[in-house]
Formats: structure tokens, sequence, C-alpha cells
């Protein structure tokens, strides 16, 4: 088998062995359909309430009846921000986001404007994070929704949610936060953190793809999302997927019982790729929070002792260098990375969160994000490294 090296982890994590092996009895042995009386259907609907209550705890949810089981982070996002628009019509017009958000929320924010609502989308600072102060400014009496994302996805930002919740919930406005990358890697309670409804997706913490949540505060009370059967308590029709929804309450579990070690050893390693990068090769920019702010706490809601930034998350500018080309260059010596959000893979166009915090075209056409987990070895490191070095000097070669 060919070298690889994975270190595109914000894109997708592989599936761990004990999600795989949670899953399969639930593609052939227990493969009853949930929503049927019978007690052979009847063990598939406990395998997903037992999911539910899993991460219903994992992140302070006062009741597993606030999680509601989706296709992915896309489709959470969709639900949010349409149902909190046209459900709060008769109270406003007003949503609030941020300039680097992604695009599962920023088009369904252009879409929503496209139908009457007004957006304000807010600027961050050079590290991406955005000001409270312009929070509170943007809010106008016709602000029925606040969205912002709990960690950014290509840069790592990890924005202070919890006093944007307290500014929404002090002018009676709904929270939500897009946390695909942050579940399972930061710890998060939607109670402390003033969350009325968050976005996750299971492939981002070594569950299964196709299968994520939304958590609605009861309070909430949204409009549904997908009309049809009353599968998930009437608000999002449809069969529902037995096998992710166990990998994805498997995955939680997992995830959770190791976080404070595997954050320490994941920071550690980040941290030492980092220093050589920066060390060895000229010309380049490290974007995001500075990872010397960075401090492993229990509760994000202190400032003094949160994250700053995701422990996974590089993000380098490569000064004369294409990504495109760099990318390509590494994959050919087996090393899995990418110049930003997977969803935008493709795209001519420069990042919008590298424009956001500053950079200009030509700097953000030299963007590499690198995102690692807990596996990945010093060996592995080194040769990663090495092999970026020797890229890079081709290129400007």
């Amino acid at each position: 088998m060919e070298k690889l090296i994975y270190m595109d982890n914000a894109a997708t994590t592989s599936t761990a062995p004990e999600v795989v092996s949670a899953m399969l009895p639930f593609f052939t042995e227990y493969y009853g359909n949930p929503s049927s009386v019978y007690n052979f259907a009847q063990k598939s609907k406990m395998a997903i309430e037992d999911a539910r209550e899993i991460i219903a705890d994992s992140i302070g949810a006062a009741k597993s009846n606030e999680i509601y089981f989706t296709g992915g982070g896309s489709e959470s996002d969709n639900w949010a921000l349409k149902s909190a628009a046209f459900g709060l019509r008769d109270k406003g017009n007003h949503i609030i986001t941020t300039k680097i958000e992604h695009h599962a929320i920023l088009n369904t924010c252009a879409y929503l404007e496209k139908n009457g609502f007004e957006v304000t989308y807010l600027d961050v600072d050079s590290e991406g994070f955005v000001s409270l102060e312009d929070v509170e400014n943007a809010i106008t009496d016709k602000t029925i929704l606040i969205s912002v994302m709990f960690a950014n996805n290509e840069i790592g930002t990890i924005e202070p949610v919890c006093e944007i919740g307290e500014i929404a919930h002090k002018h009676g406005i709904l929270f939500h936060t897009d946390a695909v990358q942050a579940m399972c890697h930061v710890p998060i309670n939607v109670t402390e953190m003033n969350i009325d409804l968050l976005s996750a997706s299971g492939h981002k913490f070594h569950g299964p793809k196709g299968v994520g949540f939304m958590y609605m505060k009861n309070t909430a009370k949204l409009e549904p999302f997908i009309h049809g059967g009353a599968q998930e308590r009437a608000r999002r029709a449809g069969t529902s997927n037995v096998p992710g929804i166990v990998g994805m309450g498997q995955a939680v579990k997992l995830a959770l019982g190791t976080l404070d070690k595997d954050t320490h050893t994941i920071i550690n390693m980040r941290n030492y790729i980092v220093d050589r990068i920066l060390g060895e090769i000229p010309d380049v920019t490290f974007d995001g929070p500075c990872i010397d702010a960075n401090a492993v706490s229990a509760c994000c809601c202190s400032p003094a002792g949160s994250l700053k930034r995701l422990p996974s998350n590089m993000h380098f500018c490569f000064k004369d260098v294409s990504g495109d080309s760099l990318l390509i260059m590494l994959d050919m010596n087996g090393i899995c990375a990418s110049s930003g959000s997977a969803c935008a893979a493709g795209s001519i166009d420069p990042s919008h969160v590298l424009l956001a915090i500053g950079r200009n075209s030509d700097e953000a056409k030299g963007a590499l994000r690198l995102s690692i987990d807990k596996d990945l070895t010093r060996e592995d490191a080194d040769y990663a490294i090495d092999a970026l070095k020797a890229a890079v000097a081709r290129l400007r070669g």
C-alpha cells in the first residue's frame, strides 16, 4: 500500500472501528423501521433514543427531546435559519451573522435575502474574532436571529459564543451556532453558553457520513423543516437513518471519553508542526489565533482559560506559491491536505475567510490548511514537513 498521511480531518475523519461495529447489527440483524409498532422494530427505536440521550448529555442539553437527527451539518444549518426566519417573520425580518461563516450559512442567508429578509454580515479582526460590540450594535427592533459559528472551518478561530448568546438573550433574540467543527473537539455546554440552536455533523468526529443533528431548545419551537411523517416529533419527516444515528452516538461517546487526553496530544503535535514550518520555510504567514493563546479548559465560557483556536487546526499562506499546485505535490507524496473548506474545493475565487481577515487575493491563493488527529506520529509529521519544504522550494524555484 502506498504511503498515506492524512492531515485533512477538518474535511472528514475516518469512521472509528468501534463505531462501525456498533452500526453493523442495524443493517442486517435489527433492520426494522423504528416507526413501526411491533417489538422487532422497537429495538431500532430504542437504539435511536439511546443515541439521543448520549448526545444530549454531551452538550448539556436539559432534555434529550431537544436533539433532532438530520442528514448532516448543512441540513441542520438550513433548518435553523429558514425555520427561525419564516417562523418569526411576524416579529421581524433581520438576521445577524458574520462574513466568515460556512457556505451552508452564507448561501442560506442569501436565499433568505431574496425572500424579503435583511442580513447583517459582521466583520472580523485579523485573527477571525467577531467583536461583541459589533454584535450588539447590529441589533435592531426587527432582529429575530443571531447565527455565529462556534469555530471556523478554515483558520480554526473559536468565537466568543457564550457572550454572544448572552447578548442575544438580553434582547430576546434566538442564538444559533454552527458547531460542525467544534463538536467533540472542544467542550460544549448549550445551557451555560446561552445557545438556543446548534448544528453538528457526525463525520467530523469519527462518526459516519450522512448523519448529523440539531439541538433545538424546547422554548425555541421552530417550524418543521421536512414535511411528511411524524418522525423526529413531526419536525423532520423521513425514515430514520438508524445505523448512522447509532454510529454517531457511539462516536460522541468515544470522543468525549478521551477528550482531555486527546486535546493535549493534538495540541503538542500541532505546535511542533507549526514551529518547524515557521522556523524552516521563509515567507509564510500563520493565519488565525496565535497558538500561545491555547489552554485546555472544562468551560469555554471562561475567557481566561478558554481555547481560542481548534486544537487540530493549522492554516498558512505561502508567498509566491499556488496552493493548488502545492496540494498536488503533497498528494504525490501521499499527504492529504487542503487549501480550505472541502465544500469550496474547485473554486477559483480566493477564500472569503482569508479576505475577511485582511489577506489579499495573491496571499490567499497560497493557502494551506492542515488538520490532524491524535493518531498522527512524529515520524509522519516530519515526513510531511520535509515534503512541504521541498514542494515550496520547487514551486518558488
